[in-house]
């Protein structure tokens, strides 16, 4: 299939039947809400049976409405403004019950990170970033925090770890000036992506370094860049982004990477607990 699927609809639309152009043109013209309408709703809402949206997907050459979707949501995703964001919140949330809506939501990307998961994909970057000269870390905006959260821990576990500073442009290269083969460098991007991790990305892998994306899927600008990729779902909560699984994604590289270099993190951590306890570091039963 096409990655461009409002291309594919506006072109075939002259052969389509009365409804399945009442749910083109829609699309076409709403394409930011239809991505996340069921096909019962998006037939309500354009006057058409349920069987016809789904005979629409089929016309596409799509097994079911569900990969339709699932295609749109991909292509328009990153297309969506703030303001955008909150319309098809609203529509999506039950705003009586926001905190089941939320959280149940993550625990499904949760599950569904778990399950599409490529694990040979995993190890792969495991080995790369145990075996890495240096380890950059670049994130920014929301991911800003899954960067600093990632390379702080990192920093416990291994010697020449930097997290990239989200600053000027021309500082953001100055960080990675003398990036080279050997090193690795990981790039953390979600919808909406940061053109500077994409264009930081492209930089190193120039240079000869190892790039490893972690990402949403196959149709984000990573893909293509990065030597390796890991995915997880992320998915927008009003103008807030969803980082549950991108989150839980890298506590699982923390743990395995921790797990392959336990005796250096044991000896660490011991001095580590030293310094902790003389300078009063943590709050302890008697303070």
């Amino acid at each position: 299939m096409e990655n461009d699927i409002l291309s594919v609809i506006e072109r075939e639309a002259p052969g389509f039947s009365k409804g399945q152009r009442l749910i083109a043109k829609y699309i076409l013209e709403n394409y930011d809400k239809a991505a996340f309408m069921t096909a019962g709703k998006l037939g309500k809402t354009v006057g058409v049976s349920e069987s016809t949206v789904v005979r629409f997907a089929a016309e596409l050459g799509y097994d079911g409405y569900p990969e339709m979707r699932k295609v749109l949501q991909e292509v328009v995703r990153n297309k969506l403004t703030s303001v955008q964001r909150i319309e098809v919140a609203t529509e999506q949330i039950d705003g009586e019950n926001i905190i089941d809506s939320v959280m149940a939501a993550d625990a499904e990307r949760l599950h569904a990170t778990l399950e599409s998961v490529n694990r040979e994909d995993f190890d792969r970057a495991v080995n790369a970033i145990v075996n890495a000269k240096k380890v950059y870390i670049i994130g920014t905006r929301a991911s800003t925090s899954l960067a600093t959260f990632f390379g702080y821990y990192m920093s416990l576990i291994m010697e020449n770890v930097a997290v990239v500073q989200d600053t000027a442009v021309s500082e953001v290269y100055e960080q990675l000036f003398r990036v080279g083969e050997g090193d690795v460098v990981i790039g953390i991007t979600f919808p909406r992506y940061s053109s500077k991790t994409v264009a930081a990305m492209k930089y190193a892998k120039g240079r000869g370094a190892t790039t490893i994306g972690i990402t949403d899927c196959e149709a984000s600008p990573l893909y293509g860049i990065s030597d390796v990729n890991l995915y997880a779902k992320s998915d927008m909560v009003s103008f807030i982004d969803s980082l549950v699984a991108p989150m839980s994604l890298l506590n699982a590289l923390l743990a395995e990477i921790g797990f392959r270099s336990r005796e250096n993190i044991s000896e660490t951590f011991r001095r580590l607990e030293d310094v902790w306890s003389e300078y009063s570091v943590f709050l302890t039963d008697d303070q």
